[in-house]
């Protein structure tokens, strides 16, 4: 097969011991690459029961089959598969940048690391040279400074890194793994998994050239793509990049607000996309092989915070911004840049700090448990004073970085119900009371609260459907969403060019066998999104959730929207979210419970992990 590199580098940190295995071709035609080869190799290599913190879990770093090549957002990617320390299940995060295109150089679709060192190191890969070198001097440093500082001591600028911060080292649950300084490995806590090996950083050097099947066909197709990049498809990335959403979800109204206390929130126009653009956006690039630029990189020119330069994107400005009742972008960006100096989930450190300033204006947390900082909704300087709390583990800052569900439980007096989160993970910038396709994508997603696992919030926001209610068909629009979804984190290309594949699998089948040489259906394709999620659904199983844990926050059911307009009053309840459920689980071929059938994994082909289903289904029988 080409595409592939046809090789699994496997590091144990604890003995520095490492070897090499050919990739199982049979693992790459079912589960492509991305995140479907990281957890069939994830359910291989852990055993049931396993703490993400233990050096038995494993952390496996892929790459996808369109790595390397020159195809428009998808020669770029990477992806980290472990057990969440979060969710307690699956947890994946997709990073792109020019990382993912160095390591596949270097011969690898995937890296696994193993055991724990005995003190901080990072990894050296430089084509078949592999090397565990002392990190202790890298100690706190933040990603980007590690990253000059290894590249200066290996002598070659060139050279990719991927690294922790301060907060994945102190094991922050939400913790993030970035490369090229701004790139984030964001969600699901992978960084603290890495932070709990030991291990601080991964340097690659490849210099292996990447071929394709039908390099002719394929460079016409990659010329048809950079025309359709450039088309109404992508125009909001490379314009006002996501940023965009403000506006648009607050019109609706969509966008929760102080802690999901409103859908909608007054000073919308002050960190709009539009303003961003306007007073703080200093240039767009792109990714390797990128054919759109969004990157938005912004610099604030004045005031307490000047000189402050970030990237920018929805979800942290809505996290930092309305979502705790902020309306200044250079606060907003400030928080950002922390969060990228320590290396946490930027949109879970603002839910977060929203769930705090809930906390205080309701008497749970006083300024004497919170260090003095007086946490009002809207006050940003408590904004930037609790996210550097978080990053370092100080104070309060060491029960916030148990992730916002932990920290409920363990704040108590009713801060649980405060804690807006699905799975252990924290929601994202859709207000679900009033998006209810959107509330099953959520519910279901394998790794908790995330709007990139279906993109389901699509059909409520551009009124394909009436978001305001649920009726028997949403079931099967999220699990089509979701298996084209894990497709794209698989192959792995940009989630930003997806409306540019116009013939939506068929496209992608082509673009697949082109590189691959595997000749391949767009009906082979979608059985392979389907299997992906189901790995993933048997992983999740295996570790003890199901229908219980397809749940939505306890707002979200319980507080209905209290803004005025067409949302005033939406909320979720127990019977419809039972009503989807039941609707999504049939769809899936899988039980009452959640569980994929036996007839289903037998036509998806997935016969050597029917016990996993046969197990739970012998549980529940005992109960």
């Amino acid at each position: 097969m080409k595409g592939y590199a046809g090789r699994i580098l496997h590091i144990d940190l604890a003995t520095g011991k490492t070897h090499v295995e050919p990739l199982n071709e049979e693992y790459a035609k079912k589960y492509i690459g991305g995140i479907g080869l990281g957890i069939r190799l994830l359910l291989d290599h852990s055993k049931l029961g396993i703490e993400p913190f233990s050096p038995e879990n494993p952390l496996i770093l892929t790459t996808g089959p369109i790595s390397g090549t020159m195809w428009p957002t998808g020669g770029n990617g990477h992806a980290f598969v472990s057990k969440s320390p979060q969710s307690f299940g699956v947890g994946e995060s997709k990073s792109h940048g020019s990382f993912g295109t160095e390591l596949k150089r270097a011969g690898y679709d995937a890296v696994i690391f193993e055991g724990k060192a005995e003190k901080l190191v990072y990894v050296w890969i430089d084509d078949d040279s592999i090397q565990i070198l002392d990190a202790s001097h890298l100690m706190g440093k933040s990603p980007a400074e590690a990253e000059d500082i290894i590249r200066e001591e290996l002598g070659d600028y060139y050279i990719r890194v991927a690294a922790i911060g301060l907060a994945g080292e102190k094991l922050v649950r939400l913790a993030c793994i970035i490369n090229d300084k701004t790139r984030a490995a964001g969600r699901t806590g992978m960084g603290a998994v890495m932070g709990s090996k030991n291990l601080k950083a991964i340097a690659v050097r490849g210099t292996r050239d990447i071929t394709v099947a039908k390099p002719d066909e394929f460079m016409e197709f990659i010329k048809e793509f950079h025309e359709r990049m450039k088309g109404p498809a992508t125009q909001k990335y490379r314009t006002l990049g996501t940023a965009a959403n403000v506006l648009v979800h607050n019109a609706i109204p969509c966008m929760p607000t102080r802690n999901y206390n409103n859908a909608s929130f007054e000073g919308a126009e002050k960190v709009s996309g539009e303003t961003l653009n306007e007073r703080f956006v200093a240039k767009i690039i792109g990714c390797s092989s990128c054919a759109m630029r969004c990157e938005h990189v912004c610099v604030v020119p004045e005031g307490p915070y000047k000189g402050t330069m970030t990237r920018m994107e929805y979800e942290p400005l809505w996290a930092m911004g309305p979502y705790c009742g902020v309306d200044r972008l250079d606060a907003i960006i400030k928080g950002m840049d922390l969060s990228n100096y320590y290396g946490i989930d930027s949109i879970g450190a603002g839910v977060i700090v929203g769930f705090v300033m809930d906390c205080y204006e309701n008497g749970i947390l006083t300024e004497k448990d919170l260090d003095g900082i007086d946490a009002r909704f809207g006050n940003q300087e408590a904004l930037i004073q609790l996210v550097e709390k978080i990053g370092k583990r100080e104070g309060i800052g060491d029960i916030l970085a148990e992730g916002v569900k932990i920290a409920g439980e363990k704040i108590g007096k009713g801060a649980e119900k405060l804690a807006q989160h699905i799975k252990g993970v924290e929601v994202t910038g859709y207000d679900l009371r009033c998006l209810k396709t959107a509330a099953l994508g959520f519910a279901v997603s394998f790794r908790g609260a995330d709007h990139n696992r279906h993109g389901a919030y699509g059909f409520d926001v551009k009124g394909k459907v009436n978001r305001l209610i649920v009726e028997k068909g949403r079931g099967k629009m999220v699990k089509d969403l979701e298996d084209q979804y894990t497709l794209i984190d698989s192959l792995i290309v940009c989630k930003f060019s997806r409306g540019t594949y116009y013939k939506g699998l068929e496209d992608m089948a082509k673009l697949y066998s082109l590189v691959t040489g595997l000749e391949v259906t767009a009906e082979e394709m979608r059985l392979a999104g389907e299997r992906i999620n189901n790995v993933a659904r048997l992983f999740n199983i295996r570790e003890g959730l199901g229908r219980k844990d397809d749940t939505l926050p306890y707002k979200v059911m319980h507080l209905p929207v209290p803004d005025e307009g067409s949302s005033k009053g939406a909320y979720v309840s127990q019977e419809e979210l039972d009503f989807l459920l039941d609707d999504y689980y049939e769809a899936r071929g899988w039980n009452k419970e959640g569980v994929p059938t036996i007839e289903k994994l037998r036509e998806l082909e997935m016969d050597d992990l029917i016990h996993i289903a046969k197990r739970k289904a012998e549980k529940a029988e005992e109960r």
